[in-house]
């Protein structure tokens, strides 16, 4: 439903560390969820439709509504009451190349005394999209054939997640507490046949397994009749082993990484409905992260120095923030805000260092309506990143023949941010927004040469100076009653970017690395309620993502991906949904240029080509609701 809302993107929300920067764009019974690890499309998935009594989209702020730092939000408004609901499915996956996977998923709420409750569990198994069948190939810079060969690569993960929900009134107020566990183990295999110049194998073995839960509570309690206190306490902890082996002739490594990380948050919002045009909030939050890792590698059984393999990171982090929401005439509001953020970063281990950062975030939206069916938003917004606590350690990838090392002395990125955007609604369901996006960045975090024990030098996380970014974004919503498709939408989504950085190692004009020059996609849907179907197809564009790193410019092509599906409702508690992913058998192309050295001292040496292409997916799901 919410990605069936005119002119409405779903932002899930961001994995950064704490809660007020980690929001997306979705409200439910106009609450945020006290959660993370959950994503807003799974929380969404889980709610029935048949208990949602309507979805509020709020453009450009309301006073008394938390945009969360969003220019469009939608607000979830649940029906009333304590009806059960339940959802049973199972789902079958089949794969071209004769792999068979299955899921299952079970859920439910309803009453509880005076309260509700909520819970949810999904065990299944699936296969790695990403890898299959190809070839690859080098060549010298003349192009002259170096080595040819044919990949063979699956990989395949289970899931088991287990999510339980509470909410009952507590004290004049409300208390609602949620708890979730999920693992994950994931296991991948690649043979590299070599049939030119001489024939050998190499293998590549990855094991991953992961352990993550989560408990949040949320309390909201109103002092007075426009005065609401919410508390916010949250904690998650992740255990991961990961483990990456490579043989060759002659050549054996070996690469162990176990890594602990912990969250603890705590959080108090007061908000103050002034009039019905004006309204305020302040808050603070408080949050105390930890990092362990242990890496070991080896190569041929002799043990590998890297650059902060082995470090503790340990991260207090306070922040105050106020927020005023103001409707200044019928046709214009105002929103302002600002948040003070402090932390203090302290490595030990490989790394001893301890660094303090304080950075003022301000923000300001302006909307305008002219009329009922337009709207200007502009926002102006200084943006602080995160460090990731993973870019202080090494890490590896035989495959792309990359070892990568930590980098401690990172500092947060910082943006400041220009935007416009135009809607245009139209036909009653139709939407058509502009965005127009400049970021002037600084301390850039890329990728830059690290030199470490000996003559060694690795790639690295770095911050590489200032740079600026350009986006020009899309949103077209269609319903297509007037052009005589009866229940058909047509939805297109695009963004284009232009960004620039100086590079580190050539210290010449580049693009950032990572980022996606073009994206976009396209959808269609029909529902045909007198046959009790409704059918679409999705359409993924081709996507290119490039990396430099001091000795290699890496390339990556992605095909589109076309993903029909047809889904039937023989009872209004009873669906089956039938999909073909990957219906082209699209492909994976990765390019790297390798040179001899550092690329400004050296010539390009070689160039290696590979290319992968994963099976179709064909899954057949069906789905028996409860309390419809």
């Amino acid at each position: 439903m919410v990605n069936r809302l005119p002119g409405f993107t779903l932002d899930a929300g961001s994995g950064v560390r704490g809660y007020e920067g980690a929001a997306g764009n979705v409200l439910i019974d106009g609450q945020r969820p006290a959660t993370k690890t959950d994503t807003l499309d799974q929380l969404l998935y889980r709610i029935p439709a048949s208990s949602i009594d309507h979805i509020d989209v709020i453009r450009g702020g309301a006073p008394g509504i938390d945009m969360q730092g969003k220019t469009v939000i939608a607000n979830v408004v649940r029906k009333t009451g304590g009806a059960f609901h339940g959802l049973l499915a199972a789902q079958s996956t089949s794969l071209g190349d004769g792999r068979e996977y299955w899921a299952a998923r079970a859920e439910g709420s309803g009453k509880l005394g005076p309260g509700t409750w909520e819970g949810g569990l999904l065990i299944g198994e699936g296969q790695d999209g990403g890898q299959g069948e190809g070839g690859f190939a080098s060549f010298d810079p003349s192009h002259k054939l170096q080595s040819q060969g044919h990949i063979h690569a699956q990989g395949e993960g289970q899931t088991f997640t287990l999510n339980l929900a509470a909410e009952e009134p507590l004290l004049g107020g409300r208390l609602r507490v949620n708890g979730r566990i999920n693992t994950g183990p994931y296991d991948s295999n690649e043979s590299d046949s070599f049939i030119t110049p001489t024939v050998q194998t190499t293998r590549e073995h990855q094991d991953d397994n992961a352990f993550q839960s989560e408990l949040g509570a949320r309390y909201t309690h109103a002092l007075g009749g426009r005065t609401n206190l919410e508390t916010v306490l949250l904690r998650q902890d992740r255990t991961e082993h990961y483990a990456d082996g490579f043989l060759a002739p002659g050549d054996t490594q070996i690469f162990h990484q176990d890594t602990t990380t912990a969250e603890s948050i705590a959080r108090a919002v007061l908000k103050f409905q002034q009039t019905l045009k004006l309204s305020w909030e302040l808050g603070g939050e408080a949050a105390d992260n930890t990092f362990s890792n242990r890496i070991r590698f080896a190569d041929n059984g002799a043990a590998v120095p890297l650059p902060a393999a082995n470090v503790d990171v340990e991260e207090k982090r306070g922040e105050l923030f106020g927020k005023v929401v103001w409707q200044v005439t019928p046709t214009i509001t105002a929103e302002g805000g600002v948040r003070e953020e402090g932390s203090n970063i302290a490595s030990t281990g490989d790394v001893v260092q301890s660094k303090t950062l304080y950075y003022t975030k301000p923000r300001a939206l302006l909307t305008w309506s002219p009329d009922a069916d337009t709207q200007v938003r502009v926002r102006f917004e200084r943006s602080v990143g995160q460090l990731d606590f993973g870019s202080f350690v090494a890490s590896t990838s035989f495959s792309a023949g990359v070892v990568t090392v930590g980098n401690p002395k990172l500092v947060p990125e910082q943006d400041l941010i220009s935007e416009i955007a135009f809607e245009r609604r139209f036909w009653g369901r139709g939407s058509a927004v502009i965005t127009l996006r400049h970021t002037d960045i600084s301390q850039a975090v890329d990728r830059a040469p690290i030199f470490g024990v000996g003559t060694g030098v690795f790639d690295a996380p770095a911050n590489i100076g200032d740079g600026t970014k350009d986006e020009e974004s899309l949103n077209l919503t269609v319903p297509l009653d007037k052009l005589g498709i009866k229940g058909g939408r047509f939805l297109a989504n695009s963004t284009w970017r232009q960004s620039q950085v100086t590079d580190p190692t050539t210290h010449a004009p580049r693009e950032i690395s990572g980022l996606h020059p073009v994206d976009w996609d396209l959808h269609f849907t029909q529902d045909l309620p007198v046959r009790h179907m409704d059918w679409g197809v999705d359409l993924y564009g081709q996507q290119r993502e490039r990396y430099y790193r001091f000795n290699v410019i890496e390339t990556r092509k992605y095909e589109s991906q076309l993903d029909p599906f047809l889904e039937w409702k023989p009872r209004p508690d009873l669906q089956w949904r039938f999909e073909v992913d990957n219906a082209v058998s699209r492909s994976f192309k990765r390019f790297d240029d390798n040179f001899g050295g550092p690329r400004n001292l050296s010539t390009l040496a070689l160039i290696q080509a590979r290319s992968e292409q994963p099976s179709r997916v064909f899954s057949v799901r069906v789905r028996k609701l409860f309390g419809v």
